[in-house]
C-alpha cells in the first residue's frame, strides 16, 4: 500500500512539472474569449491570477509571464512588466488576428 501512496504522490509531482507555456496561452486565450463574449473591450490580467487558475501550476509564473507576453499585440498596455505574480497587462478587446 505504501508503492501505491508513493506512486500517487509521484504523478502528481509530475502533473505540476508538465504545466508548459502552452497551458498558460491556452487559459489566457479562454479568458480574452470570455470576456469578449461579455462585450467587455479590455481585460487585465495578472500573471498570480492567471497562475491560479490553472490547476498544479504551483509557483509557475515564468510560464504564464511569457504565455502573457507572447500575446501582447499593439494596442495593448504591459502596465507591470516585471515577470512575477504582479505581471499585469491590460489586453484590448476583441484580439485582432496576426
Amino acid at each position: 500500500m505504501a508503492n501505491g501512496l508513493h506512486g500517487k504522490n509521484l504523478a502528481i509531482s509530475l502533473e505540476a512539472r508538465m504545466v508548459s507555456v502552452d497551458h498558460f496561452a491556452h487559459e489566457l486565450r479562454t479568458q480574452l474569449r470570455n470576456a469578449t463574449e461579455q462585450s467587455a473591450t479590455t481585460i487585465v490580467i495578472t500573471s498570480g491570477e492567471l497562475s491560479k487558475s490553472i490547476r498544479g501550476s504551483g509557483q509557475s509564473t515564468q510560464a504564464s509571464c511569457e504565455a502573457m507576453l507572447a500575446e501582447v499585440k499593439p494596442g495593448d498596455d504591459v502596465l507591470v512588466s516585471t515577470c512575477g505574480a504582479g505581471m499585469t497587462i491590460r489586453y484590448r478587446l476583441p484580439r485582432t488576428t496576426k
